[in-house]
């Protein structure tokens, strides 16, 4: 490093707040700075802009702080000049500077900045704070969910938690409560919901949200939300048709069932979380889609054979296998057009698309798809030529985790991984997914450091959608609690989406 760089670094050296490693409870006050300086005070106001060109190089240039002051003595204003400038020093001054000064244009004075602890950011506030030693990974993010910030602190930042907590509170004005994680989330727990403690704030975990448009109200403390998942959401929905049918075995509190139903698509949602389930209606409500979007609290194995007689009924009833929706066009008062004509949309009697997003067990759910349509095969037969196009057997989004690949692995044999254990739990032949052109094995997003999260696309085939029940090991069986249970699956009470 040059002498001038070593002058410059030591220069803005002045500018970092005061340090205090001890500190545990906010100190505004102690946050609290004055800067002795160099100005140059301008004795005409009208040669301002003029000054401030001629003198770019020597001003002081530091975000959030304003080059342009006015004069402490009162009258003018004056522009702030870099630390290296000194007034009783002329060989400190630039030859612009000087020329300046023996025009009689400006004239170099004392300035004594102040800064307090509005002045410096988070991360500013924070190495004034913490040791050095921990320092190589402050904690900068956190999952923001409506007015609360959720912080998922490693252990070397425990004793500092509820300092960190003030700060970002005092530093992200839309906040209003930080909690931190206390426990990972129980893939066996039956709402997926996660333990935290309050560090700062207001108590109140009630949120709004908007994600797609639509507006959704929870107990954060109470539901899943992830708000990383946005594109996700809007991935999935942009792949459904309006009039289609969709089933949301775990739709939480509908981040994809109320946006498609704004879309025009009819979607039977459901979810074993009574709060979750008591937020997807409040949503469907909230957001004005009670005509496409249909709510259910069920477990999730109960729920996925029972969806298909839930749709046909409702689609074969004379008053409700359809909808009218008024012309969004109104006309003016003054207008004498007649009334918009209104526009019917039929309610099919089949699922286009079925979502399980519970990627910690939601493969433990493809038994349940067995015979899905066995007792109504006729459906998709060939002489149903009154349809306007042959109907085709839902495709089902999966979402799971898997490892990230690693350098000796390839992503094409992650894929063929997950595909193969889709395969075995719906006792297909190898290959009948991973080899099938519309299966699509969509990389979601990193979860933690060697995990991934994937979705899986793929057309439901036939000889699981059509199998007989009677088929060995592929009874029904009463679990009790009113449910029936798919006896060759996995028997977690379970249904939460993420």
């Amino acid at each position: 490093m040059n002498s001038t760089s070593s002058v410059e670094t030591t220069a803005m050296a002045l500018f970092r707040p005061p340090i205090n490693r001890a500190m545990r409870v906010l100190d505004k006050s102690f946050f609290t700075k004055e800067i002795p300086l160099s100005a140059a005070r301008v004795f005409d106001d009208r040669f301002i802009t003029k000054c401030r060109t001629d003198l770019a190089r020597d001003m002081l240039k530091l975000e959030r702080i304003s080059s342009v002051r006015f004069d402490p003595e009162g009258g003018k204003k004056c522009l702030l000049l870099r630390p290296e400038v000194m007034v009783d020093d002329r060989a400190t001054w630039s030859p612009t500077l000087k020329e300046l000064v023996e025009a009689e244009k400006v004239g170099v004075i004392p300035y004594m900045l102040k800064l307090d602890y509005d002045y410096w950011t988070y991360h500013d506030i924070m190495t004034a704070i913490l040791p050095e030693e921990d320092q190589d990974e402050i904690p900068v993010g956190f999952t923001q969910v409506g007015h609360i910030a959720h912080l998922n602190l490693r252990p070397p930042y425990e004793p500092y938690k509820h300092l960190l907590a003030q700060i970002l509170l005092t530093k992200n004005p839309q906040l209003r409560t930080v909690i931190n994680k206390t426990s990972t989330i129980n893939p066996d727990s039956t709402f997926r919901t996660f333990s935290y403690e309050l560090l700062a704030g207001d108590p109140d975990l009630n949120v709004e949200m908007k994600s797609s448009d639509c507006i959704f109200h929870f107990d954060y403390s109470k539901v899943y939300w992830n708000s990383r998942l946005n594109t996700e959401h809007r991935r999935l929905v942009e792949l459904f048709k309006a009039g289609e049918a969709v089933c949301d075995v775990m739709a939480g509190v509908g981040p994809f069932a109320v946006p498609a139903g704004r879309k025009g698509v009819f979607v039977w949602a459901n979810d074993l979380n009574p709060e979750s389930f008591a937020s997807l209606s409040d949503a469907v409500t909230r957001n004005k889609v009670t005509q496409f979007v249909h709510p259910h609290n069920e477990d999730a194995r109960t729920f996925i054979p029972n969806s298909v007689n839930y749709l046909l009924k409702t689609a074969t009833n004379p008053f409700t296998s359809s909808i009218t929706l008024a012309s969004k066009i109104k006309p003016s008062r003054s207008s004498l057009q007649p009334p918009q004509p209104t526009t019917t949309i039929p309610l099919p009697d089949t699922f286009s698309h079925y979502i399980l997003n519970l990627p910690a067990s939601s493969l433990t759910f493809l038994p349940c798809f067995a015979g899905l349509y066995a007792a109504h095969k006729h459906l998709f037969s060939q002489s149903q030529s009154s349809c306007q196009r042959p109907r085709s057997l839902p495709k089902i989004h999966i979402h799971t985790f898997a490892p990230k690949p690693s350098l000796d692995s390839s992503a094409a044999s992650t894929e063929k991984s997950i595909c193969t254990e889709i395969e075995l739990l719906l006792r297909v032949e190898p290959g009948r997914i991973w080899g099938d052109v519309e299966t699509v094995v969509w990389d979601v997003r990193d979860v933690a450091p060697g995990k991934r999260m994937f979705c899986v696309s793929f057309r439901l085939p036939e000889e699981v959608a059509f199998r007989i029940a009677e088929e060995e090991g592929e009874k029904e069986e009463d679990k009790g609690e009113g449910g029936k249970i798919c006896a060759f699956g996995s028997t977690t009470r379970t249904g939460s989406s993420i």
